[in-house]
């Protein structure tokens, strides 16, 4: 089964949250999809939490070795596609890569993100529950 994962997932694995056991579990023997802008919202993520106090620059670096260890495909998203999306669900385009993906490969999204979630079933995507 293919399933698009967003960045809250990602994070939470790498970082060691609460919620990984769940979210691996929930992804063995999946086929995982993101946008092509995983990598760059990860370390968007990892600066915000600089900003925060929340992580050392080792630590940074220790996830970011596991981020790479994660088999995901990265995707090349359609543009246009996203930016009407984002029009259309009064969202960002970073969120809309990953509802477009979802729509493009016809897969569930999987997300702790309420928002995006929410943003996703109103053009009928669905989502993966924790």
């Amino acid at each position: 089964m293919k399933i698009v994962i967003d960045t809250s997932i990602v994070i939470a694995v790498i970082t060691n949250e609460k919620h990984k056991p769940v979210l691996i579990n929930k992804t063995k023997a999946a086929h995982l999809l993101a946008p092509s802008s995983l990598p760059f919202e990860i370390g968007n993520a990892i600066s915000a939490m600089f900003k925060r106090n929340r992580i050392s620059l080792d630590q940074a670096l220790y996830a970011l070795e596991a981020f790479e260890k994660i088999p995901v495909q990265l995707c090349d998203v359609n543009l246009n596609k996203s930016v009407e999306l984002a029009q259309l669900l009064g969202i960002y385009a970073y969120d809309a890569y990953f509802i477009e993906c979802a729509q493009t490969y016809k897969s569930p999204l999987f997300s702790l993100d309420h928002g995006l979630i929410e943003a996703a079933s109103k053009i009928g995507i669905k989502s993966i529950e924790v």
